[in-house]
């Protein structure tokens, strides 16, 4: 063989062996980079859906307590009562108008309606806009509320009222119960669908990923492109049909599923799909990021690199060098551009990131390792210690235990190794002595490719308007207005969970009921009534502690639940109590004797359940009365 030929040969062994070499490392590369601009869609999908999600929450949070707020309105309450002698008088409207009015300029709805189930009128802040009757298509929703057992349901439909250009609208609807529980109207808000569509669309925009709300039956209501007054299935629409059940059974509250479908159903695509659950509206959030795009582009680079690196095999070295270094200057841009769009959701979102290696029980990153130190923390200090720390300097102390209990090493490999990857924590902090106010922490438990360490990125947020508008809510939804004592629904929750919270303690339901109520309203009107209403409560609030529970179930008849010792302190209790009402009330010109009458049911003698505390407590009191009144009386079979 001539040297001609070897050095040929070897020339082309050794192309062969370069080109097999890079071609080699493209598609190592390629497949590295392939994993990375996955777990980038999957981390900027996840967040996303929970900015998505968070910004949802507080836009249904508001119209559903307004509604509910309006239902129990004694204003709505009264009006209703009297609307069937004024039906011809047109002055009885304007209060009502007023009232609507008031609501809608207030929160910006752009509708805020009430109907009659009465009358069938359907009035807004304009006044009477029509009658509904069952023969009209249109009011099919309205019929279908007052059979449906829920207090309150949400409906997609065009807005029918004069000047509203029939705008497709969300309507949140509520049902107004008399004393009865009887439905005597529906009060409801509204807020056009392109308004939420807006929200939706700048997600897509910015993060390139598509959001739909869905209900039960996986029907759109309402996305960037389409309301749900196009009925349209998402699942047979985007070819997802494979993972239908999951996402749709997915319904825990303030966590998420993610997913890839697989593709293998007919039409089929492979996304990666984020649903959550929304409690508020009943509705599904779905967040999906097609990443076929992205993925062609990887492919693509590399086919052009192979071409390239045929055509100029001559020059492989330079090319090689070359080449490679603009394939991974291009993938090293597209990453760090993701990796940009997730810090920059995740900054709008949060107030504080910070990152702990979890396998190593460390901080991990400059910035974490700076705020343990800034709190006193010596470097270096493992994660649990500080963690200690922090609970200790910051938190509130009825959450510390929780917090700690919640971020320990211990706990976030647990639910690591259960495939939780999120947990959330509410709670109380101070950051400079000015007083304590709610934070929440969303943390994230991935594994690491770089250090192969089980990570946490943990977000703080600043949630205190939020969590005190919702607990105020709350307290105004379980208050009875005139007194503020518990209504009749929130008495039954809280005494039915003490009875479950501490079934070994001993308890006595009270009843009372104010002697001859009627005569006061009677004699001397129901300003007076009420008057002796509120000064029997205060007499009442006086004779207890700020943990008992006392509600007001009726017009004159409240109950009291506390826990007791035994029949003689009872007895004693019982005693006072009578004793302490029995006053005179005066109230500018009028004067009135008030006395109660009372009836007592012990647990677990006279029953284990309210209903049958109730029920036998109120045959003690009807003794009472028999009795002559002004006297108490235990339940004895």
């Amino acid at each position: 063989m001539s040297k001609k030929n070897i050095l040929i040969k070897t020339n082309i062994l050794v192309c062969l062996i370069i080109l097999a070499g890079f071609l080699l490392t493209a598609i190592l590369s390629y497949r590295a980079n392939y994993s990375s601009a996955l777990e980038n869609v999957e981390q900027i999908t996840d967040l996303t859906s929970e900015g998505i999600y968070y910004q949802l929450s507080t836009i249904f949070t508001k119209p559903v307590n307004v509604s509910l707020t309006m239902a129990n309105d004694s204003f709505l309450k009264n009006y209703l009562a009297g609307e069937a002698g004024r039906l011809e008088d047109d002055s009885y409207i304007e209060p009502l108008k007023e009232y609507l009015g008031a609501y809608q300029k207030k929160y910006g709805f752009d509708s805020v309606f009430l109907i009659s189930t009465v009358s069938g009128r359907y009035y807004n802040f304009q006044g009477l806009d029509r009658i509904l009757t069952r023969d009209n298509p249109e009011n099919v929703w309205y019929y279908a509320m007052l059979e449906d057992s829920e207090d309150y349901s949400l409906n997609v439909d065009n807005d029918e009222v004069v000047n509203a250009n029939n705008d497709i609208t969300i309507f949140v609807n509520c049902k107004i119960y008399d004393e009865k529980d009887n439905t005597i109207g529906i009060i409801g808000v509204g807020l056009r669908v392109d308004y939420l569509q807006t929200i939706l669309r700048e997600y897509q925009n910015d993060f390139d990923v598509n959001a739909y709300l869905i209900n039960e039956q996986g029907m759109i209501e309402v996305s960037s492109e389409h309301s749900g007054y196009e009925r349209l299935n998402l699942f047979e629409e985007n070819g997802l049909t494979d993972i239908r059940d999951e996402l749709l059974g997915w319904k825990e509250e303030g966590t998420s599923k993610s997913l890839w479908s697989s593709g293998s159903a007919p039409s089929g695509k492979r996304a990666y799909v984020v649903a959550r659950y929304i409690p508020e509206i009943s509705w599904h959030l779905i967040v999906e990021q097609d990443p076929p795009s992205l993925i062609a582009k990887l492919r693509q680079q590399l086919y052009h690199t192979a071409v390239a690196i045929a055509a100029i095999l001559l020059i492989i070295l330079f090319v090689i060098g070359f080449v490679i270094g603009k394939f991974n200057k291009h993938i090293l841009r597209l990453t760090q551009e993701k990796e940009e769009a997730f810090r920059k959701a995740t900054e709008q979102l949060y107030d504080n990131i910070y990152e702990l290696n979890i396998t190593q029980n460390r901080a991990a990153g400059v910035s974490t390792q700076r705020y343990f130190e800034s709190l006193g923390v010596p470097a270096n200090t493992p994660y649990d210690k500080a963690l200690r720390v922090i609970a200790e300097k910051q938190i509130k102390e009825e959450y510390r235990e929780g917090y700690i209990s919640m971020f320990s090493p211990e706990n976030v490999m647990k639910n690591y190794r259960s495939n939780n990857t999120h947990l959330q924590y509410d709670f109380m902090i101070s950051l400079d002595d000015s007083g304590y106010f709610w934070m929440r922490i969303d943390a994230y438990i991935y594994l690491c490719t770089e250090d192969h360490s089980i990570h946490m990125f943990t977000y703080r947020k600043n949630i205190d308007a939020e969590k005190r508008h919702e607990l105020e809510t709350e307290k105004k939804i379980q208050t009875d207005e005139m007194t503020g004592l518990l209504n009749k629904t929130a008495t039954r929750q809280h005494i039915s969970a003490a009875l479950t919270l501490n079934p070994e303690k001993k308890y006595a339901f009270f009843i009372l009921d104010i002697d001859n109520f009627k005569q006061a309203n009677d004699l001397h009107g129901h300003d007076f009534g009420d008057y002796v209403i509120i000064r029997f409560t205060d007499i009442m609030k006086s004779n207890f502690r700020i943990d008992d529970i006392l509600g007001r179930i009726g017009g004159d008849e409240f109950v009291v639940f506390i826990p007791v010792n035994d029949l003689e302190s009872t007895e004693a209790k019982a005693e006072l109590l009578v004793s302490s009402l029995r006053q005179t009330c005066s109230y500018h010109s009028s004067s009135w004797n008030i006395t109660s009458s009372i009836g007592i049911a012990l647990y677990p003698d006279a029953g284990t359940d309210f209903d049958t505390l109730y029920k036998n407590a109120d045959t003690a009191l009807y003794e009472s009365k028999r009795l002559g009144k002004n006297r108490y009386s235990f339940f004895r079979e």
